[in-house]
């Protein structure tokens, strides 16, 4: 399992959660490559496909990363993103796949080290469950 190497699509928060990864990246802190990032003007709209699209498309994981409760710019976007994710994990539950593959974390922009912290946290959890079944790769 050490070779598996898993594809995991992380949204961003335009305000907060990006530039926690752009300060990240400033500080030159090492996070693991698999993290594929996509800037969104506000977590709020991620929509539930957003969500299920890569995994159909073969990533091994799918996380979003908001605002901290109450410092969302667009008021309550984080907390309709939190019951968006919420909703794809029961999906994900029904259908027999592993809810831990999606999740959402709250990082502030000026929170580069927890942004680098939480890549490794994810990518450590979504080697532990292996390849995404939907994708066919062996375990």
């Amino acid at each position: 399992m050490n070779d598996f190497d898993p594809r995991i699509v992380v949204y961003c928060c335009k305000y907060c959660s990006y530039t926690a990864a752009d300060t990240a990246g400033c500080l030159r802190l090492q996070y693991p490559p698999n993290i594929h990032i996509i800037q969104v003007p506000c977590t709020g709209r991620v929509d539930i496909l957003h969500i299920l699209r890569p995994i159909e498309e073969g990533a091994d994981g799918v996380f979003v990363a908001a605002c901290l409760d109450g410092d969302c710019h667009f008021l309550t976007g984080n907390v309709q993103a939190r019951k968006r994710v919420e909703y794809v994990k029961r999906t994900l539950e029904e259908i027999g796949m592993e809810p831990e593959r999606v999740g959402i974390y709250n990082i502030s922009a000026g929170q580069g080290h927890r942004f680098a912290e939480i890549a490794h946290e994810i990518t450590t959890k979504i080697k532990e469950l292996g390849p995404s079944p939907i994708h066919g790769r062996d375990k």
